[in-house]
């Protein structure tokens, strides 16, 4: 039985069972009762692209080194992350 036909038989409104004891039963997660997630954005899909690409040729690259490989590429990021 499909995800969306699982989510159609939890009854929100049911007097003894809790949505989360529903979900149990029917084997999904409370977040899929919910919705679908919302994903990455696409800034940080091509960020994890573009690190993903440089590690495959470079992986002795450490946070600086990859900070920098990002900087020169037009990113702004900081050896933590986003810049605010």
């Amino acid at each position: 039985m499909s995800i969306g036909r699982r989510r159609e038989l939890i009854e929100p409104e049911h007097p003894q069972l809790s949505i989360t004891r529903q979900c149990e039963l029917v084997s999904i997660s409370r977040s899929s009762y919910y919705g679908p997630g919302k994903g990455e954005p696409t800034e940080n899909l091509e960020l994890m692209r573009l690190i993903d690409g440089q590690f495959l040729e470079t992986p002795w690259y450490g946070s600086r080194q990859m900070t920098r490989h990002l900087r020169r590429h037009g990113h702004q990021v900081t050896a933590s992350g986003f810049a605010a």
